[in-house]
């Protein structure tokens, strides 16, 4: 499928496109056998730890703590903000943040590639001394391997650089290998289940832990296998969206989604009444 979208592209839309054929298949495979995902693929571990992820920057002050603190409320012991459209805001906006999850819980900030190298560096040093902040994804662009590396290594200790989610061909996670600390991947970009485990075999050969990027029913059942998968992204509008449109997602208990193995494949159906209002004719 790949070499087909040579010609049209293979980043974008129509990688996109091959994920979900090959998701798809890896659940067909699946429950023609009568087993979950988890089991086919070989589990590494039962669960795996989610954080909390949403702090837009439209939110007021009272939304992001709400929603922050009320993550935490849950038991999710990780949170994730987003910076960098409005960085004279972004001070304000974080203290708010690290006052509601309180001094314990861990900071992360996302912002989506919105700086220059030496801004995110500044940046870098000044969220991690203030706030406890220890993880920065995508500083600069993910496509500016150059910036990345600068904040990584020049970064302060304990602030881990992240960035990924835009990968799509193996060729993407090879050239992250060395601007970042942790690699995000995507399954609904990254080529599917097959991609995911060799972003998976990647990371593993080089010593760094993966994070799934987006999807969370989808993703919590797929990060059970990889070696070296530290957690998934909780995301408010993704969470939204799979509880609206299917059933068999788990939920976070104490910080941790332990997908139901009873369920046969990905365990997700689709609410079929629920989804016919939002087909495209």
């Amino acid at each position: 499928m790949g070499a087909q979208l040579r010609n049209a592209g293979r980043p974008g839309i129509g990688f996109c496109a091959l994920s979900a054929v090959d998701v798809a298949l890896w659940d067909l495979k699946a429950r023609l056998l009568g087993v979950s995902l988890i089991d086919l693929l070989g589990a590494a571990r039962d669960g795996v730890p989610v954080y909390g992820s949403g702090g837009f920057c439209s939110y007021t002050d009272a939304r992001l703590r709400e929603q922050l603190a009320g993550w935490v409320e849950q038991g999710i012991p990780r949170v994730k903000m987003k910076i960098g459209r409005d960085p004279d805001a972004d001070a304000a906006r974080i203290s708010v943040a690290r006052e509601a999850i309180g001094p314990e819980p861990e900071l992360y900030v996302d912002a989506n590639g919105a700086f220059r190298a030496k801004q995110a560096l500044a940046w870098a040093e000044r969220v991690a001394a203030e706030w406890g902040v220890t993880w920065f994804e995508e500083p600069v662009s993910s496509a500016d391997f150059d910036g990345l590396r600068v904040v990584r290594k020049r970064g302060p200790a304990g602030l881990e650089v992240a960035a990924g989610e835009y990968a799509y061909v193996p060729a993407d996670f090879r050239n992250l290998i060395g601007c970042v600390d942790v690699l995000q991947t995507d399954v609904t970009r990254c080529g599917g289940i097959t991609g995911l485990l060799h972003a998976a075999g990647l990371a593993s050969a080089f010593g760094l832990d993966l994070s799934a990027h987006g999807a969370p029913a989808l993703s919590a059942n797929v990060f059970c296998a990889p070696e070296r998968a530290r957690h998934l992204e909780w995301f408010h509008d993704h969470v939204r969206i799979e509880a609206m449109l299917f059933d068999g997602g788990p939920e976070p208990v104490d910080g941790v989604v332990t997908p139901d193995r009873s369920r046969p494949g990905h365990g997700l159906e689709l609410r079929e009444h629920e989804a016919e209002e939002h087909r495209v004719r």
